[in-house]
């Protein structure tokens, strides 16, 4: 008889996300180990049976269970939850505590986990594991603004309701390549306004424009916009009491990446000269000025947050002050790009339609950090 007769078979990606580091929960990924190498659950076991699983072929499964805490709960992973309800069947049926993690890594790229960033007054960081994006709630009295949200709107919907504010306005930092952004469906379902620096405008029609030096009032605070470009020319950042929200100027390792406006290397060297020019401008501002990124590659730091005065002793480019020297490596150390990224991109930028079929271009792992 199965140990968990009559208990849900599924256990759902937000509860995977909040237990991963538990001791009692034991995440067996069973996808095959190319799939598992490009994008996984930290944390988990990977055992490629895949292939195996589809044909119906349980043995290598079953030769394994010794590999398989018998005092843990084993969450099953796979693409879409399908594969992996099988191998948790015959789990169960050994004797474990197994359940498979519905929609597969499908669902773990929609899980979004919130922390209070005690550091800096009125901030909520949102971050999704699966992707490694970063969004933000900046609070003030009964007012909210969401900074670079995800296409997943009620998330921001369930946050803001849990603090009692009222969104009245959405800003992204920069036209996003990595993920669809949520925030002109924000905007639209709120009715309010959708800030962006003219120069990530593309197509774009009805959106509120930002420039250096201006400011989007939240309550009785202001965020300031800096003008930041070099991961892209409207790319900003935005200052609010003592926290700096980077964007994807500057990272907790890295900075980023200078070659998503286009392939033509004369390109990538002047987005990464701007880029140069963009952290010097960062790097005059107080060291005790809390960063909080748009993206986090492995750090397990949460809220994700440091100072600009810690970032400028560890991040090794964020620290370099020799331009020539910064953008040769910055053009050596690029990898592959983002998945999908220039159809996103023209989505954001209103080039093409987003369609409910948009979701599936932006699963996979971050790659808008120059290495």
């Amino acid at each position: 008889m199965s140990k968990t007769e009559g208990v849900d078979p599924t256990i759902a990606p937000d509860e995977v996300a909040a237990r991963r580091d538990d001791d009692d929960l034991f995440i067996l990924d069973v996808r095959n180990e190319d799939d598992y190498d490009e994008w996984h659950v930290e944390g988990s076991y990977n055992l490629p049976i895949y292939d195996q699983l589809l044909e119906g072929d349980v043995s290598e499964l079953e030769a394994s269970l010794e590999e398989f805490p018998d005092d843990e709960e084993i969450a099953i992973v796979c693409v879409a939850g399908i594969t992996s309800a099988t191998a948790a069947d015959v789990l169960r049926d050994h004797g474990h505590d197994a359940r498979s993690m519905a929609d597969g890594m499908n669902g773990w790229g929609r899980v979004h986990v919130t922390y209070d960033v005690d550091s800096v007054d009125g901030v909520t960081q949102v971050v999704r594991p699966g992707t490694g994006c970063i969004s933000y709630l900046v609070a003030d009295g009964d007012e909210a603004v969401v900074v670079d949200p995800s296409m997943y709107v009620d998330q921001y919907r369930r946050v803001a309701d849990d603090q009692g504010v009222e969104i009245v306005g959405v800003v992204d930092t920069h036209a996003h390549a990595d993920h669809v952004s949520g925030g002109r469906p924000m905007a639209d379902e709120f009715d309010v306004p959708y800030y962006l620096h003219d120069a990530d405008g593309g197509d774009l029609e009805g959106y509120a424009s930002i420039a250096d030096g201006d400011s989007i009032a939240v309550g009785d605070r202001d965020l300031e916009v800096l003008h930041t470009p070099g991961h892209t020319p409207g790319s900003v950042s935005l200052r609010i009491g003592d926290g700096l929200l980077s964007g994807d100027t500057l990272f907790i390792r890295s900075v980023g990446r200078p070659d998503l406006e286009g392939t033509d290397e004369a390109d990538v060297r002047e987005g990464a000269r701007a880029l140069f020019e963009s952290l010097d401008r960062l790097a005059d501002l107080p060291d005790e000025l809390v960063v909080l990124p748009g993206h986090f590659s492995d750090e397990e730091i949460r809220p994700l947050a440091t100072t600009l005065g810690e970032l400028e002793a560890t991040n090794d480019l964020f620290g370099m002050d020799d331009r020539d020297a910064f953008v040769q490596t910055i053009v050596d150390g690029l990898s592959d790009e983002p998945a999908n990224y220039n159809q996103i991109k023209a989505i954001n930028w209103g080039k093409e339609p987003l369609t409910d079929d948009a979701a599936e271009l932006e699963l996979g792992p971050n790659n808008c950090a120059a290495n």
